[in-house]
């Protein structure tokens, strides 16, 4: 039974705690206590004690979770396999709790959904965005990977705003900015071809 004031999620990791703890599951057993201390450890890190949400809770056990997918990375780049499948065992349990992860596809659809809320136009709203993409994710993907996506949609926006702004004047035909437009000759260039009208006078 879930408590007052105690998010479900966290009774639920309780009863599971317990349930595990009679059925002498030790992986279980200690998976889930080091789940449940890290979500008290969230609960005090503020000024003041408080009880988490049910998505406050699923987001330090996502960080729980890639904790344990990076560690078994690296323990197979030592060539460890022992302790990266103890990581991998642990991260069988902590995946139970968690929503299916979101597709690159999907995840990027949410990000052009939280642009376009938001009206962001550029890096400089990445935070406005960040926090509204958050929401829409709701735990289904890890923040580095929103993060990353936010940033490259934004960059290109902010990118393709600049090549539409109307220029003061057409610069000289030569080789072309990033946007594709004609640019002015190169230093070099221009000193080659100072460099050529000179022989050919010297020439004649």
């Amino acid at each position: 039974m879930t408590e007052p004031g105690t998010s479900h999620l966290k009774s639920t990791l309780r009863a599971d705690l317990h349930t595990s703890m009679r059925e002498h599951d030790v992986v279980r057993t200690a998976t889930l206590r080091m789940a449940l201390t890290s979500v008290t450890n969230e609960e005090v890190s503020g000024t003041a004690a408080r009880e988490l949400s049910d998505d406050e809770v699923l987001r330090v056990l996502a960080k729980e979770a890639k904790k344990r997918r990076e560690a078994a990375a690296e323990y197979t780049e030592a060539n460890r396999p022992e302790l990266a499948a103890k990581e991998l065992a642990e991260l069988v349990f902590l995946e139970a709790y968690l929503p299916a992860q979101l597709s690159d596809a999907e995840l990027q659809a949410l990000v052009a959904r939280a642009i376009s809320e938001t009206g962001a136009s550029g890096m400089p709203q990445m935070g406005v965005v960040m926090k509204a993409a958050t929401a829409l994710v709701a735990g289904r993907a890890e923040a580095g990977r929103v993060a990353a996506i936010v940033k490259s949609v934004l960059a290109e926006k902010e990118a393709r705003t600049a090549c539409d702004r109307p220029r003061p004047r057409q610069p000289r035909a030569g080789t072309l900015h990033q946007c594709g437009e004609p640019k002015s000759q190169s230093v070099n260039t221009r000193a080659q071809s100072r460099f050529g009208t000179a022989r050919t006078a010297r020439a004649v």
